[in-house]
């Protein structure tokens, strides 16, 4: 793999800079197609959820693209409902099952749930890494306040905390203290769920790169060192999120569209998080 779509972080974990993300990707052959797609267009990224229903799809395009699994970083998470120690671990390994693979390379908590002791959470989630179900463990969706929790609990290195970030969200706090950490950031939504595309600074500054909007918005994060899992299932738009290494934004581009930014910008909240920040 070219290095320079790594992500290395402190603790020797590399995380492909770009993923596909396969929530809402379609039931059987249509997540199984998005991934075959993927990894033949050059994705080693793969980022999915007991929730999204495909792990089973996920594990069948992995297996029928004929790359190695060494190649291919998979991401799975746990639903809050089974964040008490006897499911979660249920829940990791059935993830794994569907997947049909020994292990996940990064198993994350999918949102936080203040019905069940995070201290117990916390726990089961170290004790699925020690089992050999998970190579890395980490967080999902987690606020300032939770996520310091969540490390000074944690026996094992939590090396992620997956959250919605994209031009049109200001995530600083939560970004600032995940770095703090030695965690890697990784981006859902980083196109604001298509909002990106038709914004009229994002397509000008786009224009002066050869550029689309969409591309735009995901070379913004990647320059802050912010791994993106865009998702979509057209192979012109696989192709296309993946083209943004060989362009840099200016110092200037970057301020433009940071001012973009607002506290109130979020798209996706399942309300299982409170807003401790």
């Amino acid at each position: 793999m070219d290095q320079s779509r790594l992500r290395r972080l402190r603790n020797g974990v590399e995380i492909p800079r770009v993923g596909l993300g396969v929530f809402r990707a379609g039931r059987g052959g249509e997540t199984r197609e998005a991934v075959l797609e993927a990894l033949h267009a050059g994705y080693r990224h793969i980022d999915t959820a007991e929730m999204y229903d495909n792990e089973l799809e996920v594990g069948e395009g992995l297996r029928s693209s004929g790359i190695a699994r060494d190649e291919v970083f998979i991401t799975t998470k746990v639903w809050p409902s089974h964040f008490a120690a006897p499911a979660l671990e249920r829940a990791a390994r059935d993830s794994v099952a569907r997947l049909r693979l020994a292990s996940v390379d990064l198993l994350l908590l999918h949102w936080p749930n203040p019905q069940v002791p995070l201290r117990e959470t916390i726990g089961a989630l170290c004790k699925v890494k020690r089992s050999g179900l998970a190579r890395h463990i980490g967080v999902s969706n987690f606020t300032v306040a939770l996520l310091e929790e969540a490390v000074r609990l944690s026996e094992e290195p939590l090396v992620c905390n997956q959250i919605e970030v994209h031009p049109f969200l200001d995530q600083t706090k939560v970004i600032t203290a995940t770095r703090r950490h030695h965690m890697a950031v990784v981006a859902y939504s980083p196109i604001a769920r298509g909002r990106a595309k038709d914004h009229a600074v994002l397509a000008r500054i786009g224009k002066a790169h050869g550029k689309t909007a969409a591309q735009v918005s995901l070379r913004f994060l990647l320059q802050q060192g912010i791994a993106v899992i865009p998702r979509t299932s057209r192979v012109e738009r696989l192709k296309e999120n993946l083209a943004i290494f060989d362009f840099e934004l200016t110092d200037a581009d970057m301020t433009e569209i940071a001012a973009l930014a607002r506290r109130d910008g979020r798209i996706v909240d399942f309300g299982f998080s409170p807003q401790w920040d």
